[in-house]
């Protein structure tokens, strides 16, 4: 039954305003029935409920407010916050009994690729995380903090400081989330390992190749000189919170084997080398009563693991794409493609089962592990929502099907952040409903969803403006894993030769969808205190997609006429100057000219082609 209230409960009715044993189907809607003006709200304990539970019944006399415990309290005044701002309550008599499918319900959010977020941001998530009932705050760091004595590490990057960590905290605490610690120790260290003073503690100091490009060093050789150091940045940072519960990253080690421990991987095995430098990173923290993440992509791969995780560590199981994503790259890939894929390894064929697959090692052993979904935002500039939702769908039905009391929604910011902070937040406020309660919320609408509770838009414009431009990646009809064809066309300087391919009637629609999205959002009126920004976002990451369908249209830069060079370089330009400025409207302005200089390479193909005329 369609209902007020986001996210949707798991059991809502309206009755006749009188005691349940003369309820009947015919009295539903009856008139007068709802809560006068004066009636008393009475709050009572309700062992009966499931944790952070509440049951809420309504009379014209009164108010029946059951709850587990402080978060259900806090829920249940929601919900009859959002029953009395609808005018429900008054119309009609209703009760509504609701719990979480998942304890602890989180999202994370990316602070380390170039987007460290302002306070007025950081805010805002926290306003929609509060909306969407998620209780766990992660920030993702690498080098965006400002760690004591390593400020080489960070001193362009407009770091969050001890204060602002305890800012946010204090903040969250107010609306019952917890701000969990989470820095990464072991892979994705390269904005450490790229100073003079960090470099020798590289597992290979001078980068390695990644399907076919060069990338600069970013493990961490496992020695007990790391361990140091990872767990001195493990301590500083815990210290600015409360939480009592840390998220150690661990993932993606791409190097590790192929430089120093190399010896050490073939004599004792992978799997080996690497949990025992987990472990070891884990323990001192274990020991001190915290709870530890850790990304599971390398765990998961080794069932000979199974059974080792220590009590108190929760392998995090993350999977970005949706099966049906996954199952449409698989089947277009080359043979070159799945050759890269192996060397990883990357077992994209099993990524076509979701979670299910990835999660395979520790379901068959009995593991407890939490799931990890995306936001599917990045490398996108427009979202692919189509892929987020189903995705984070995935997620829910595999955890809860075995048992995971943890969901963590991610946001990763992958070569530069460009997707703007406004094309997050349905997936976002998405990922909070269907880990609150699967059944009630995996079909509402989303776009509704997000002109009346998020942007407050009194005509009703962005949410269906979001829905359709995160659509066109998979419309292009040329699926990829974590990206869409339009970033990556500007992000390779123009080459698109590695790009799917794409029918010329599939790139003319989208681009159609595009120029009508634009038109459609001169309509939106949000009331929303960032509405304007969201707006000028979209419009910018709208302009964004359409430069890569230019792109695409004339073949990559190498073929385009030298007056389309020149047409399409002035238009990138005017582009960097609009996203340096919309940038700074959200994010601290430490990283962004590093993100600009991802489409760098861009600006270079095109100025060299524009030359040759």
């Amino acid at each position: 039954m369609p209902t007020p209230l986001f996210p949707v409960p798991r059991s809502y009715r309206e009755h006749s305003g009188v005691g349940a044993e003369k309820v009947g189907a015919e009295e539903v809607g009856a008139e007068n029935v709802g809560a006068g003006e004066s009636a008393p709200v009475i709050v009572s304990l309700d062992e009966t409920l499931p944790a952070q539970g509440y049951r809420i019944r309504t009379t014209p006399e009164a108010i029946s407010l059951g709850h587990r415990d402080a978060a259900g309290l806090r829920y249940g005044l929601q919900t009859l916050d959002q029953l009395r701002a609808s005018g429900t309550l008054r119309r009609t008599a209703v009760e509504i009994v609701d719990w979480p499918d998942f304890e602890t319900r989180g999202f994370m959010l990316d602070v380390s690729r170039d987007r460290v977020p302002t306070r007025r941001t950081l805010a805002r998530y926290v306003e929609l995380l509060s909306l969407a009932r998620i209780n766990q705050l992660e920030l993702y760091m690498e080098h965006t903090f400002t760690y004591a004595d390593h400020d080489a590490v960070w001193s362009r990057a407009s770091a969050l400081t001890a204060e602002d960590m305890r800012w946010l905290d204090d903040l969250c605490a107010g609306v019952g989330i917890a701000l969990v610690a989470n820095q990464n120790t072991f892979g994705h260290m390269e904005r450490w390992l790229r100073h003079e003073r960090y470099s020798a503690r590289a597992e290979k100091p001078g980068g390695f190749e990644l399907f076919g490009r060069h990338r600069e060093a970013g493990t961490l050789e496992p020695t007990r000189e790391n361990l140091d150091l990872v767990g001195e940045l493990l301590v500083e940072l815990t210290s600015t919170l409360r939480s009592r519960r840390v998220n150690i990253g661990a993932d993606e080690p791409f190097e590790l084997g192929l430089g120093r421990s190399s010896g050490e991987v073939e004599r004792r095995g992978g799997g080996a080398v690497y949990f025992d430098y987990v472990s070891e990173v884990m323990r001192p923290l274990l020991d001190d009563g915290f709870e530890v993440e850790f990304w599971a992509d390398i765990f998961g791969d080794y069932p000979e693991l199974m059974g080792s995780v220590p009590a108190g560590a929760i392998p995090v199981v993350w999977q970005y794409d949706s099966p049906s994503v996954s199952r449409a790259v698989w089947g277009i890939a080359t043979p070159r493609e799945r050759a890269d894929w192996d060397s990883v390894p990357l077992d994209v064929e099993a990524l076509g089962r979701g979670f299910s697959a990835r999660a395979a090692a520790m379901i068959e052993a009995g593991t407890p592990f939490w799931v990890a979904p995306g936001t599917s935002t990045w490398q996108s500039f427009v979202g692919r929502i189509d892929n987020a939702l189903e995705n984070m769908v995935d997620a829910a039905e595999v955890g809860i099907a075995n048992g995971s009391t943890g969901y963590i929604n991610t946001l990763w910011g992958d070569h530069g952040h460009f997707d703007p902070p406004a094309v997050s937040f349905g997936p976002v406020v998405f990922g909070g409903a269907v880990s609150w309660c699967l059944d009630s919320n995996r079909g509402i609408d989303l776009a509704a969803v997000l002109d009346r509770r998020v942007f407050d838009d009194e005509e009703s414009v962005i949410g269906g403006v979001l829905m359709r431009i995160g659509e066109t990646a998979l419309a292009l009809g040329a699926p990829m894993l974590n990206a869409s064809p339009l970033f990556l066309a500007l992000l390779r300087g123009g080459d698109i030769a590695e790009l799917p391919a794409i029918l010329p009637e599939a790139l003319e629609a989208v681009d159609a969808t595009f120029v009508a999205e634009l038109a459609e959002l001169d309509f939106a009126r949000p009331a929303s205190a960032d509405g304007d920004i969201a707006v000028r976002e979209l419009r910018l990451a709208i302009r964004f997609a359409r430069l890569g369908v230019e792109v695409i249209r004339r073949g990559g830069v190498d073929r385009m006429a030298p007056a389309e060079a020149r047409r399409l370089l002035s238009l990138l330009e005017s582009l960097l100057v609009e996203q340096r400025e919309c940038w700074l409207l959200r994010s601290r302005p430490g990283g962004v000219d590093d993100s600009l200089e991802y489409l760098a390479d861009l600006r270079s193909a095109l100025t060299v082609q524009a030359r040759r005329g």
